[in-house]
C-alpha cells in the first residue's frame, strides 16, 4: 500500500508532501478535508513551537511555491532513484562486507586502484553507468 499523497513507488504527487517539508508541525488546515486542493488550504491561526502555543509565523505560501517545492522534491526523488543507482545499490557488496575489503586493503598496501575494494567498486560502477 502506497504512503500518503506518494505513488506506487513512493514518489511525491500532492502539494501536502511540499507543505510537510516547508515548516515543521501542523502549521497548516484544510477547509475541506475531503478535497485537498490549494483553493482549501489554510493556515492554523496558533500553532504550537518549543511546547509553547504561538500564534503561526508562518505566512500561506503561493500556489506556485507549493507546485516548485513539489517539482523539487519529485527531481530529488527521481534522481536519486534513476536507474543506475537502483542498479548499483543491489550490485554492491554490504557495507561491512567492502569495510572488510578495505582493512585487507590497507593492510596489504594497496589503497590504489590495484586494491580489491577498488575494483569491486569500479565494477558495480562500470556495469551499472549513468545514463
Amino acid at each position: 500500500m502506497p504512503l500518503p499523497n506518494r505513488d506506487e513507488n513512493g514518489r511525491a504527487n500532492h502539494i501536502e508532501v511540499a507543505l510537510a517539508n516547508m515548516h515543521t508541525g501542523a502549521w497548516y488546515k484544510w477547509t475541506d478535508n475531503s478535497n485537498r486542493i490549494y483553493a482549501n488550504l489554510i493556515l492554523k491561526p496558533k500553532i504550537w513551537i518549543d511546547e509553547v502555543l504561538v500564534d503561526n509565523p508562518y505566512p500561506l505560501p503561493t500556489e506556485k511555491e507549493c507546485t516548485d517545492k513539489l517539482k523539487e522534491i519529485q527531481d530529488a526523488w527521481d534522481l536519486d532513484n534513476a536507474e543506475y543507482k537502483k542498479n548499483r545499490r543491489k550490485a554492491y557488496a554490504r557495507i561491512s562486507d567492502q569495510l572488510d575489503q578495505l582493512y585487507h586493503d590497507m593492510t596489504a598496501g594497496k589503497l590504489d586502484a590495484t586494491g580489491e575494494w577498488h575494483k569491486a567498486v569500479k565494477k558495480v560502477k562500470d556495469d551499472n553507468p549513468k545514463s
